[in-house]
């Protein structure tokens, strides 16, 4: 699959790739190497690996990283409950020692967890490790050895090397810098909001019910909206929602109707700040220049 082709696919999937993006995802497959998206929160990154999941018709594995995450609960945990049943049922029966420890600590009472089972699969899956900069350095130190080797040790059990390499995505908003050791391992994009012409193509890859006259106001307002000053600038998604919304209302000119246009920017709008700052004077001076 050429690059143009796998950029055409995901644009069937819903996904509008820039051009960078789409040629590095493919060098990504062809290599085999991970890729690193970075960018602000919002801008489309985790759908990335969706629609490539989609595209490569293979299942999607989600490692959501966040503060104190350890290696255990991102590869395997025992099944402790069951285990436990185990053990007392098998001492009312009289049955103790090495046996039951076999039993216990055997495939039957194993709980993969994403690492584990991204290796695992017939089909090599897309392995999403979303917002990797949330996670502390020693779980980052630990990836390393997993994304060189595609192995994991359980000690239980021995060492179980990959049945398919998997495709790896890695997102990052920028939390804390990554370490040189990570980025050298990756390929790397940084995934920007888009352009108003990308944008307006998103909004109707999505819904292709609007009418071009609103999709053009919606994405002007939006794309006027993120050079206010706000806690949280609304996203691709947000965007999405706000369209809908005005969709759902019959709004057919965002200039028609302030007060419904206002109503609508819980939407974007996520943070009480944000909501006091816009106030429908705002709406309005943004909603008259998207016009």
């Amino acid at each position: 699959m050429r690059w143009t082709d796998l950029q055409s696919a995901m644009a069937e999937e819903g996904y509008v790739a820039s051009d960078e993006l789409a040629v590095g995802l493919h060098l990504a497959l062809s290599l085999g190497r991970p890729m690193l998206l970075e960018g602000a929160a919002g801008v489309g990154k985790t759908e990335v690996a969706r629609a490539l999941a989609a595209v490569q018709d293979t299942r999607l594995i989600r490692l959501q990283c966040y503060e104190g995450l350890d290696a255990q609960q991102a590869i395997y945990e025992w099944n402790y409950q069951r285990q436990l049943l185990a053990i007392r049922a098998a001492a009312e029966s009289g049955e103790t020692g090495r046996a039951v420890e076999q039993r216990i600590f055997s495939e039957e009472y194993l709980l993969e967890r994403p690492l584990l089972a991204a290796i695992r699969q017939e089909k090599a899956p897309v392995l999403l490790i979303d917002e990797i900069d949330r996670a502390d350095e020693e779980f980052e130190a630990y990836l390393l050895e997993v994304l060189a080797d595609f192995q994991i040790s359980i000690p239980e059990l021995g060492t179980i090397k990959a049945t398919t390499r998997p495709i790896v995505i890695l997102t990052a908003n920028g939390t804390r810098d990554l370490s040189d050791a990570l980025r050298r391992r990756c390929l790397y994009s940084y995934v920007d909001y888009p352009d108003r012409a990308t944008e307006v193509a998103i909004l109707k890859a999505h819904r292709p019910d609007i009418e071009d006259k609103l999709a053009g106001q919606i994405i002007g307002f939006v794309q006027k909206l993120r050079e206010e000053e706000l806690e949280k600038v609304p996203g691709i998604a947000e965007t999405l929602d706000f369209a809908s919304a005005l969709i759902g209302l019959g709004v057919s000119d965002l200039t028609d109707n302030p007060q419904v246009l206002q109503s609508t920017m819980i939407t974007l709008l996520k943070t009480q700040s944000d909501r006091a700052q816009i106030t429908r004077e705002v709406t309005e001076r943004i909603a008259g220049r998207a016009a």
